[in-house]
C-alpha cells in the first residue's frame, strides 16, 4: 500500500487537492501496480513562514510574491 505524504504551501483549493490526488493515484496504480484503492496520501499544508529556500523564508522571497499571492485568492 503506497502512503503519500505531500507537503505544500497553505492555499491550495480543494479542487486543486483533488486533481493532485487523481493524477497521482492514477501513476501508483499504473507504475507501482498498486489498487487505486490502496493509495493513501496525506496533504500537509504549510504556511510560507515556515519554510525556507535557499536560507530565505518563503514569506520574505521576493521572487515568491506572485506564487503567494495567487494562493491569497484561493
Amino acid at each position: 500500500m503506497p502512503n503519500i505524504t505531500v507537503e505544500l504551501l497553505a492555499g491550495r483549493s480543494v479542487e486543486q487537492r483533488k486533481a493532485f490526488a487523481r493524477a497521482v493515484t492514477e501513476h501508483a496504480v499504473e507504475i507501482l501496480g498498486a489498487r487505486p484503492q490502496d493509495v493513501r496520501m496525506v496533504f500537509n499544508e504549510i504556511t510560507p513562514d515556515v519554510v525556507a529556500n535557499g536560507g530565505v523564508l518563503a514569506s520574505e522571497d521576493p521572487s515568491r510574491a506572485g506564487v503567494l499571492a495567487a494562493l491569497d485568492q484561493n
